[in-house]
């Protein structure tokens, strides 16, 4: 199975869809934020980011899901900063400290082929909710030089759908997070009182693009959608409600990872309630109410 991006790239279609999501940028409104400042005048919101990306790091990650490791890692790109900002982030220095450096078009897509060299599975852009245009931009040099694999959305969730139309055959994989179900924890962890309606939304979208996740026949993941959720301490996430929307409202055969490393970071200590790891219990009902939802494919 071929990576999307290749079609929509021999059609002409890639060239457009860089301009097209580049103007956004004069009065940006790639996510939720809408912060509406000029990213190419120098102006920044939220994600505290102008007209070119930030990298933190990249290389082959073997923490990640299996379908995406396999057994020789995804090649992960992780962009400075970001548009949801909780504050129990467990990147807080990347993502709050905007630890990293610009980078070009072409230096990102040079990236890409180094990943691809080392034997990765896939091209994993952790955090790409904000430079979307930049991305996009990269991956218009990166084809040219030979790129070949799947391409990873690995978001938070916190999703404008208008821009995830812009990626619809380009993206192979979608990995949002769906963190929260109450917009009242929502606001009080993420300023993101919109961010359960949002996320239901993306995921909906996403699963409308790409369906259930796809494995080859050596189990590497090759299209679809991954979900992730986070169980934190007291529920606060709301996570019985989360998994039952993925199971009624998306696909039952969603491929669901269910998250036991929460631990307090960043700023979690000064929230009480979540100022704590999670119990050995409290996962143990996460994992039961997935079944209950009729959720098989768990990580």
């Amino acid at each position: 199975m071929d990576p999307l991006y290749l079609e929509t790239y021999e059609k002409g279609l890639l060239e457009e869809r860089v301009e097209q999501a580049r103007e956004i940028l004069r009065e940006c409104s790639l996510c939720p934020r809408k912060c509406g400042v000029n990213r190419f005048g120098g102006e920044m919101g939220v994600c505290k980011t102008g007209a070119q990306a930030e990298i933190s790091s990249y290389g082959p990650h073997f923490g990640e899901e299996r379908p995406l490791v396999g057994y020789s890692g995804s090649g992960t790109i992780f962009l400075t900063n970001c548009s949801l900002l909780c504050v129990f982030c467990q990147n807080y220095e990347i993502s709050h400290l905007g630890q990293g450096y610009q980078v070009t078009p072409e230096v990102m897509a040079g990236m890409m082929i180094d990943l691809q060299k080392q034997g990765c599975h896939n091209i994993n852009f952790v955090t790409p909710t904000h430079v979307v245009p930049q991305i996009l931009a990269a991956l218009l040099k990166a084809i040219p030089s030979g790129l070949k694999v799947p391409l990873v959305y690995n978001c938070s969730g916190y999703e404008e759908v208008s821009t995830l139309r812009l990626l619809e055959g380009i993206f192979d994989i979608y990995m949002p997070d769906f963190k929260f179900w109450d917009a009242d924890k929502a606001k009080r962890y993420c300023k993101a009182p919109d961010y359960p309606e949002k996320a239901r939304k993306a995921l909906r979208e996403m699963h409308r693009q790409v369906g259930d996740l796809q494995l080859n026949s050596r189990g590497i993941a090759t299209r679809g959608l991954l979900v992730r959720h986070l169980v934190m301490p007291d529920n606060v996430a709301g996570t019985r409600e989360i998994l039952n929307f993925i199971a009624k409202e998306i696909s039952k055969d969603t491929y669901v990872n269910i998250m036991n490393q929460y631990r307090p970071c960043g700023k979690a200590f000064e929230y009480k309630e979540i100022a704590r790891p999670i119990t050995r219990k409290e996962y143990i009902m996460a994992v039961q109410w997935a079944t209950e939802a009729g959720l098989e494919r768990l990580d």
